[in-house]
């Protein structure tokens, strides 16, 4: 598994320890993702998830949770870690390469990202975006949910080089001409300017 990442760039409702292990004694509450998962015999990253609560009522009602998650892919190449998200009670754990959007307030409900693996995960507070790079093309998420994925980038690899004003700059290699091409997409929807 790669080096643990932890991006907190959004502001966030929740604390959250990666551990090293799973526990002995499970807590109360304790949710795998995805629900059926046989992934998790490859291994698992554990977090040990706390809400917060605005006020004291909910506070008694913020219990902590251990969420684990399936590991996607051994490879030092593909992300592992946290990220805060740009709705603020949701946390976004990666185990090699797997996406998992959780909402910390109903740990229940979750979103995994399509990606298998994502090849990276880029935090854009000041658009509001949390984007997932795949082989192919980019995935936004926003505070309503997924706000637009992107067309085909690349035939295998998509890099990001810049964001400049609402427009994210990249390159995508293409097999017809065995050479990267340059690529700009709109950052509010995701379509490709050229």
């Amino acid at each position: 598994m790669s080096p643990i990442a932890i991006d907190l760039s959004f502001p966030h409702r929740w604390t959250a320890k990666v551990l090293a292990e799973r526990p002995l004694i499970l807590p109360s509450r304790h949710f795998t993702y995805p629900r059926d998962a046989e992934e998790i015999e490859r291994g698992a990253l554990e977090v040990l998830v706390r809400p917060d609560a605005p006020d004291v009522q909910q506070a008694r009602d913020a219990q902590s949770f251990l969420a684990t998650c399936a590991l996607g892919f051994r490879d030092p190449a593909v992300p592992t870690g946290l990220w805060s998200c740009p709705k603020s009670k949701e946390l976004c754990a990666v185990a090699g390469g797997y996406a998992y959007l959780i909402d910390t307030s109903a740990p229940e409900s979750f979103t995994m990202i399509a990606y298998r693996p994502v090849l990276e995960v880029r935090a854009l507070p000041a658009k509001g975006l949390l984007l997932f790079v795949g082989h192919h093309s980019i995935l936004a998420w926003g505070a309503e949910g997924k706000a637009w994925e992107s067309g085909r980038l690349s035939d295998e690899g998509v890099t990001i080089s810049s964001v400049e004003g609402v427009v994210l700059l990249g390159l995508g290699w293409e097999m017809t001409s065995d050479k990267e091409a340059p690529f700009a997409v709109d950052l509010k929807n995701g379509i490709r300017l050229n």
